[in-house]
């Protein structure tokens, strides 16, 4: 693995939430994956989609790639290349805007603090990580801890997060 790498973000704006006020940078959205990413990938120069999109489009690829009729947070698909095509694509990243949004205000966190989380959430999964099973969810959860506190974020999944 390794830990130089030049990332390329293609950031895609649905037209339903174009227009949309206090979106991150693209230099936000970069930085917080680059993070994620950071010694853990096995591309030099990898490529990510993230597509931010409103409720409907959300909840239509939730229901339809994991059986779950509502929007969620961030939706995460790796991209698998046969063993003989060598293409960089790590996958795509699909978040809800407005469940993001919203669940900033539930959990008392900053905009801004939960936009990373979700994008370092959503690379970890790129990369294999899950947490479906106890053990699985404290590796994840500690990376993410790890990661976003390298970014100047409180622990995400502290009470006192803002």
């Amino acid at each position: 693995m390794n830990h130089e790498m030049d990332l390329f973000v293609d950031l895609q704006i649905a037209d339903a939430i174009a227009g949309h006020n206090n979106l991150p940078d693209e230099s936000d959205f970069q930085q917080w994956a680059e993070a994620a990413l950071a010694g853990r990938c096995r591309f030099d120069e990898p490529e990510l989609t993230i597509r931010l999109v409103d409720n409907h489009e959300s909840q239509q690829l939730n229901h339809e790639y994991r059986g779950k009729d509502k929007p969620t947070n961030v939706l995460s698909f790796p991209f698998e290349a046969p063993p003989e095509v060598p293409l960089p694509l790590l996958g795509d990243l699909i978040i809800a805007v407005a469940v993001v949004e919203r669940e900033a205000i539930e959990q008392h966190k900053t905009p801004r603090a939960h936009w990373a989380h979700m994008v370092v959430h959503g690379c970890l999964h790129l990369l294999g990580y899950d947490h479906i099973k106890d053990d699985e969810a404290e590796v994840m959860e500690n990376l993410e801890r790890d990661i976003l506190a390298s970014l100047g974020f409180n622990d995400p999944y502290s009470e006192e997060n803002v």
